[in-house]
């Protein structure tokens, strides 16, 4: 354990020592966590403060409800008119988020398979 963490460690078995961690909004209620896993690893932290400051960077956005509608799709069974409808807000999203992609200089081919091609190149080289 780094020396960080052992501070930070002793700084929190103080403070419930002391009993300042009572009676705090939300005790005793499970943690709401949000599912980040379209959000790379290094941007997270990035993204959550953005989120709770309300500033959603737009690709991110884009992102998440690019995933929903997928989702709405995968779900659809019966009602054909329905998915044809989430189908073209789907297109209409995909459009808007490649276009902002090429903007930024980002490939969306890139933006997609990043992880993964820098996951295989670093498997590659440590072999």
């Amino acid at each position: 354990m780094d020396i960080v963490a052992v501070i930070a460690e002793n700084k929190i078995k103080e403070a419930i020592r002391k009993g300042e961690l009572k009676n705090l909004d939300g005790e005793g209620r499970p943690l709401e966590l949000e599912d980040l896993s379209n959000v790379p690893e290094d941007l997270r932290a990035a993204y959550i403060i953005l989120k709770n400051a309300n500033m959603m960077p737009q690709e991110l956005e884009l992102r998440k409800e690019i995933v929903s509608l997928q989702d709405l799709i995968n779900c659809c069974y019966e009602d054909k008119e329905k998915k044809d409808r989430l189908r073209r807000r789907l297109n209409q999203k995909l459009l808007r988020f490649n276009l902002l992609m090429e903007r930024r200089g980002k490939s969306p081919a890139m933006v997609t398979y990043e992880d993964q091609i820098y996951d295989r190149l670093g498997s590659k080289v440590e072999a």
